[in-house]
């Protein structure tokens, strides 16, 4: 409880961390985009009501699990040991996105194709016998909620980790600079819902478009990179020239990511040549 009572002091005095607030939009894009999916099925095949208020209710617990999470982990004084658990849950999803990422890219994976997606999961409806209605249906208010809490269950860690990460940044650590930090994060994570909620509102179909493969690509980098950054510094490593240091990690992380895709890449079957004829 003690957590919450920086929610007073910080929306008085909030500066934005554009870098946090901006990692966190692309973030939860992709997430959110993935879970519009099932929430647009909901809608055209039961009805809008039963959908949005799954999607709603499961807004309303991710972002108290954000909070309690975030504010509690605002608490931790040591910022070794804060670094270290950054690193630790950075590290381990940016590796996951990453890992999808390029085994798309080499061809080892199908890409994320969100109209085949929904066209499966409006069979799997109709199959079950789901048909319009003007009241509210439980079956899809549940599957909306499932659907945009499993997914953004992914969005509450990034969130909470880039606005923890923000706040280890600073020369000087205190409360109002570590809460700004999960402030930004958590405002970019939902301008990101937003944007994607009204543009597949109006358009009514499935957010194709969207390069998901090349956002989760980005991410990945930008979780492992920082996730590398500051694990090391919570390890006691000192880097020579400070923040400028995490360029080269990146581009570490980037070569290495270059490598493995031409790695994995399939090589063409080369045939024999035919014989030569005989004169």
């Amino acid at each position: 409880m003690q957590a919450f009572l920086l929610l007073p002091h910080v929306l008085g005095a909030f500066t934005p961390d554009w870098g946090v607030g901006t990692a966190s939009f692309l973030a939860s894009t992709v997430e959110f985009v993935e879970a519009f999916t099932i929430v647009l099925v909901v809608g055209l095949t039961i009805n809008w009501r039963s959908s949005f208020l799954g999607a709603a209710l499961a807004t309303v617990t991710l972002a108290v699990l954000i909070a309690i999470f975030g504010l509690t982990l605002l608490q931790v004084k040591n910022r070794e040991i804060l670094r270290l658990v950054v690193w630790v849950v950075m590290v381990l999803f940016g590796l996951k996105w990453l890992k999808k990422a390029l085994l798309r890219y080499s061809g080892r994976k199908a890409l994320h194709d969100e109209e085949a997606i929904f066209e499966e999961e409006r069979a799997a409806l109709k199959a079950r016998g789901e048909v319009v209605t003007q009241k509210f249906d439980t079956f899809g208010v549940v599957t909306s909620y499932k659907s945009v809490l499993l997914e953004g269950l992914e969005v509450a860690f990034i969130v909470v980790t880039f606005g923890l990460t923000g706040s280890t940044t600073a020369a000087v650590v205190n409360k109002t600079a570590q809460a700004n930090s999960l402030a930004s994060a958590i405002i970019g994570a939902a301008i990101a819902g937003v944007l994607v909620i009204v543009a597949g509102a109006v358009v009514r179909a499935p957010m194709a478009r969207v390069p998901e493969n090349t956002l989760k690509f980005v991410v990945g980098i930008m979780l492992t990179s920082f996730g590398t950054f500051w694990g090391g510094e919570g390890l006691g490593i000192k880097w020579p020239n400070s923040d400028v240091d995490l360029l080269p990690v990146i581009a570490v992380y980037l070569l290495t990511s270059f490598v493995i895709v031409q790695m994995l890449r399939p090589r063409p079957i080369s045939q024999p040549a035919p014989p030569a004829a005989q004169g």
